[in-house]
């Protein structure tokens, strides 16, 4: 590490904030300044976690640049995403429950944490490394802000500390414990780090490579197939997501900067639909399609087809917002979004590739409630009730 403290990078980096939002998102996405930018030196990154879906990306991210990492984790996860690069990586093992031993008498700059998944984890982590790292990077979501009630939600926006006492079933259960968990959480990090040294991330809808969810392949499989494609809900129904090589980027490039704060993480850079996330995810293949465009929202309550990732139903008022919230902060920081139809392409290609087994692709298919299954007898019922 050279002499210059990462301190004094984020100081110098400060004094350039104020002209940030005039020039737009090419302050980061210029190649000729990236050496400018790191003239201070290449930062130590430290991530807990690492090797599921964000941090292979962030990996990537960071080792282009020319900073350090080092991951946290229990040594069980093999990731799907850029393996070649964790060769460059050094490999810490431990477990967030019960041995946080070998991130004792270590400095880092930067810390992100990806495996937060108890408030007790972020404390533990963070009362550790306080005296040894500059920055903490918090991933939250926006499942901190549960229930949508508000549409274009803030980062100001009251977070969700408790659960009520009276629940409607145990979705919404769930959907509370996620949401007092991270809320609580990001509360920790800023009670122990303090607001000039805490940066706060809540992504909506994470896509793209290297996913170990299954909720976003409908779209990439089908499209690519071509044939019928269901189109759910009415235009004016908004959808949010964002590509998880863009939100990887981004948060290396924040750390850089040194602009600690809150940030709703999402996109794209402006309102989308349905139609036009299809139309524009179609764009990724040269197929014959026939949308299907399922816009009764009884009917769609009826049949239980209330998610269809990135489109959520949202009759539910506790859901109103999900999809809408404001992202001015995080476009004044300079983040880039790709086109949505390398996003659909670069998933495809990535679902296709060895880096899945032929067991999950198998049971997306023959899910039950998975869409690809269910597909068939929702068009018919639906052909149907618009007779």
């Amino acid at each position: 590490m050279k002499a210059t403290s990462r301190r004094n990078f984020l100081s110098n980096s400060a004094k350039v904030a104020g002209v940030l939002p005039f020039l737009g998102s090419q302050v980061f996405l210029d190649d000729s300044k990236k050496e400018k930018r790191n003239s201070h030196g290449p930062m130590k990154i430290l991530i807990l976690g690492g090797t599921s879906f964000l941090g292979p990306h962030q990996i990537a991210a960071a080792l282009k640049n020319g900073h350090e990492v080092s991951t946290f984790t229990r040594g069980k996860t093999i990731p799907s995403i850029h393996k070649d690069l964790f060769k460059n990586v050094e490999q810490l093992i431990g477990d967030r429950e019960d041995n946080l031993e070998a991130l004792k008498g270590r400095k880092w700059d930067i810390v992100f944490d990806n495996s937060g998944r108890k408030v007790q984890w972020t404390t533990d982590t963070a009362e550790l490394l306080k005296d040894h790292v500059d920055h903490y990077f918090y991933i939250s979501s926006v499942s901190a802000y549960y229930p949508y009630y508000d549409t274009h939600i803030k980062e100001d926006q009251k977070l969700v500390l408790k659960i009520p006492e009276e629940l409607e079933d145990e979705n919404e259960k769930y959907m509370y414990e996620y949401g007092v968990m991270k809320a609580n959480s990001e509360m920790e990090v800023m009670r122990i780090f303090g607001e000039d040294r805490s940066y706060i991330i809540r992504p909506t809808f994470m896509v793209g490579p290297g996913d170990q969810t299954d909720r976003f392949m409908y779209y990439p499989t089908q499209l690519a197939k071509g044939g019928d494609i269901i189109l759910p809900g009415k235009e004016r129904d908004q959808i949010q997501y964002i590509d998880i090589r863009d939100i990887s980027k981004w948060m290396i490039h924040l750390a850089e900067k040194g602009r600690p704060g809150a940030y709703n993480a999402a996109g794209p850079g402006f309102k989308m639909n349905m139609k036009q996330f299809v139309y524009g995810a179609h764009a990724a293949f040269n197929t014959p399609v026939n949308f299907i465009k399922m816009d009764d929202y009884d009917f769609l309550e009826k049949h239980e087809f209330r998610f269809q990732a990135p489109w959520i139903l949202d009759t539910n008022p506790k859901f109103a917002g999900i999809s809408n919230v404001d992202i001015s902060k995080i476009l004044d920081s300079g983040i880039e979004y790709r086109p949505l139809a390398d996003t659909i392409k670069d998933t495809h290609d990535w679902w296709y590739s060895d880096a899945v087994t032929e067991e999950r692709r198998t049971n997306f298919l023959q899910a039950e409630q998975s869409m690809v299954n269910r597909q068939e007898a929702l068009i018919k019922a639906w052909n149907e009730h618009v007779k």
